[in-house]
């Protein structure tokens, strides 16, 4: 669900941990966002796109010949808001694709707000809406969900979300690559999203507990999202992976 980077930015952090994964065979939140839009044809509208992230959902849009802008260009940026000031918008925005970005600002927010407001038929997608997020191993981060609730809370819309836990993905790789979804495993960290795709999309599910879930969070009675299994990390995943939490529990 990170979106911020691409697919040929996560593969040189594969090459940097020796692992000879092809850029075709990486599928994330920024890829999805340009996905989306391949399969919807937006390109033929003639629009641009205005993106809240980094440069992961640039580097995609790039790929697919959809025009954008903002992102990291927008740092720093901030609204005249002096007496009579206003911002103007490009009316040929068509879509406001909302990531992760440590960069979010004022100026932004306000620019989205005006494109999805009063750019007729103008697209809000969200590549997730992650509550938190790890940023360093000290504390949980904002995720991109606060900054899609503050573009959510100053238009009233809800976003088309592209990455997990929408079917979005899974949909596209059974389409494109031939696959049979009950063949595939999905692993992950997170219940709400990484297990949820899972279960919703019919796919084996196995939560690593080396993430942001504890196992007392979800043996808990209160946890209603269960896992096909779930094991104490990725190095687990060829050993004993145990029991699908239900069954432990």
């Amino acid at each position: 669900n990170n979106s911020t980077k691409s697919r040929a930015g996560y593969k040189k952090k594969f090459d940097s941990l020796g692992l000879d994964i092809p850029a075709e065979a990486i599928f994330s939140s920024s890829f999805a966002a340009a996905a989306y839009l391949e399969l919807t044809k937006f390109k033929e509208s003639g629009k641009k796109v205005y993106v809240i992230g980094e440069v992961g959902i640039g580097e995609e849009l790039d790929l697919i010949d959809v025009p954008w802008f903002g992102g990291p260009d927008d740092k720093g940026k901030e609204p005249d808001m002096g007496p009579g000031g206003k911002l103007e918008v490009d009316e040929d925005v068509g879509a406001v694709i909302v990531g992760f970005d440590r960069n979010i600002n004022y100026y932004k927010i306000q620019y989205a707000q005006l494109c999805i407001n009063e750019n007729e038929g103008c697209e809000f997608i969200a590549t997730n809406c992650d509550a938190v997020t790890h940023l360093t191993d000290a504390q949980e981060w904002a995720g991109n969900g606060s900054m899609v609730g503050a573009i959510k809370g100053c238009t009233g819309q809800e976003p088309t979300v592209v990455g997990k836990p929408s079917p979005l993905m899974v949909d596209y790789l059974e389409e494109k690559l031939s696959l049979d979804k009950s063949r595939i495993c999905m692993v992950g960290d997170r219940l709400d999203t990484d297990v949820l795709f899972g279960t919703d999309n019919g796919l084996r599910t196995l939560l690593v507990l080396s993430g942001v879930t504890t196992e007392e969070k979800l043996l808990s009675p209160e946890n209603t999202i269960t896992p096909d299994y779930y094991a104490d990390s990725i190095n687990d995943f060829f050993m004993d992976a145990k029991v699908g939490a239900e069954k432990a529990a």
